[in-house]
């Protein structure tokens, strides 16, 4: 038994929190309120990497969720999910962060700092092999950001040699919920940067578009975290369900990153079709898994044309013959040749898990047999770093909003000291691309 502790922190990463574990009840067959129906062997050992079995035969989410003001957390509490958590797992201030990365770091996130970690430990406590954390927030927001990083602080301090992946929604191009969403990323992955061993990115705007891709006119935050739910249910698939070539949490930190800075893969996720047009699709594992590489099927906007590929982990489920999937990243790899690194020959970690994918009832996605998630580590990625950079450094040359981060305890010289560690992973993926092997005399 390897168990996560998965941490939801803020607006962000409480919601998709609430589509995710909605999403494993429904895999596991929990019912809302965590009972199990018809419990045996095999089902609670699936469920037991992400679930505690209480001794009243319950269900328990391993999970701690925390937010600066009450509201998120209320609504949970009135929520049809509101029997499946304990009362110490939902933890909430008086006050929000008001999207100040200061406030949720320095401020009033000290205020819920020991109570996070003595739920943490308690957590821990029933846990007979933790394997490591995954971590949910928001880069832009003023609690995802400053508590989420001070909450990783701690991790690394508490627990520096279990692994922590980070689920991280990353600021949209276009799009935007505050103003001060640039200092906020910045400072958040400044501070993050040497706690997590891999971080996985989600952008609303890409997100956006694949819900119109789906035929919903008007997403809303509900339809973009259960597209989010689903991404991060395949790839904890392996973990949860016993697989022919399973993936463990280590192997996606050996097989994704090849220096501890590099640590943030590009996901990718199909087949993302509507019930509409499922009937119309053939959906071969080769089809499927060449959508991945297609920029619709992207979680975060960047084109991966421009950049080269490190290391490609492809985690399939469903109904997956092992020769297809062999051939199939054969294939992706002969095609795009010249967009991989020459120095990592080999470039492809696969993962084949024999659990199909399972739909909420009333959601835009069609149920389908197989799907296959792609995390793939690519020089591309360092596009969405420039963006930011870009809008950063025109709000911080008219030092515009910096008064509201300064009074709340943090000094100005933060602010530099995290863009050049931004400007320096820049240059750092720059450097990969133009590191060429050089012929053998």
């Amino acid at each position: 038994m390897r168990e996560i502790l998965s941490i939801h922190v803020g607006q962000g990463g409480i919601q998709i929190g609430n589509a995710l574990w909605e999403l494993y009840c429904l895999e596991h067959g929990i019912s809302a309120d965590g009972e199990m129906k018809n419990p045996d062997e095999k089902k609670l050992g699936s469920a037991s990497s992400f679930f505690t079995h209480t001794s009243t035969n319950n269900m328990v989410p391993r999970a701690v969720i925390v937010d600066l003001e009450p509201g998120v957390i209320d609504s949970i509490k009135k929520s049809e999910y509101s029997g499946l958590y304990h009362p110490s797992q939902l933890i909430s201030g008086k006050e929000d962060a008001a999207n100040n990365y200061a406030r949720g770091h320095y401020t009033i996130g000290k205020t819920v700092l020991k109570p996070v970690k003595d739920e943490i430990r308690r957590q821990l406590d029933g846990c007979h092999s933790l394997q490591g954390f995954f971590i949910f927030h928001s880069f832009g927001g003023g609690t995802g950001s400053g508590l989420g990083a001070l909450i990783m602080q701690s991790l690394s301090d508490m627990y520096e040699k279990k692994s922590k992946l980070e689920f991280a929604v990353y600021p949209a191009p276009q799009v935007s919920n505050s103003v001060v969403e640039p200092y906020n990323s910045v400072l958040t992955t400044h501070a993050t940067l040497e706690n997590a061993d891999c971080t996985f990115l989600v952008d609303n705007e890409a997100i956006y578009d694949m819900c119109k891709g789906l035929g919903i006119s008007r997403p809303g935050y509900l339809d973009l975290n259960r597209i989010t739910a689903q991404v991060v249910s395949s790839i904890t698939a392996s973990l949860r369900f016993k697989g022919s070539l399973n993936v463990d949490m280590g192997e996606f930190q050996t097989n994704l990153v090849p220096y501890p800075r590099i640590h943030y893969p590009l996901v990718a996720y199909s087949p993302m079709i509507s019930s509409v047009n499922a009937s119309h699709e053939k959906l071969s594992v080769a089809e499927i898994t060449a959508n991945c590489y297609e920029k619709q099927n992207q979680l975060v906007k960047c084109d991966t044309s421009k950049g080269r590929y490190i290391a490609c982990c492809l985690l399939f489920r469903g109904d997956i013959n092992p020769k297809d999937a062999s051939i199939a990243a054969g294939n992706i790899k002969a095609k795009n040749q010249d967009r991989f690194v020459q120095w990592c020959p080999t470039g492809f970690k696969i993962g084949i898990n024999g659990e199909p994918p399972t739909c909420l009832p009333g959601g835009a996605m069609a149920p389908v047999k197989r799907a296959v998630c792609l995390l793939s580590n690519t020089t591309a990625i360092v596009e969405a770093w420039m963006r930011l950079s870009e809008k950063f450094d025109r709000m911080f040359a008219k030092r515009a909003f910096v008064h509201w981060y300064v009074g709340e305890g943090m000094e100005e010289g933060e602010f530099s000291e995290a863009r050049e560690n931004i400007a320096t992973l820049e240059a750092e993926y720059h450097d990969i691309t133009a590191d060429v092997v050089a012929p053998a005399a």
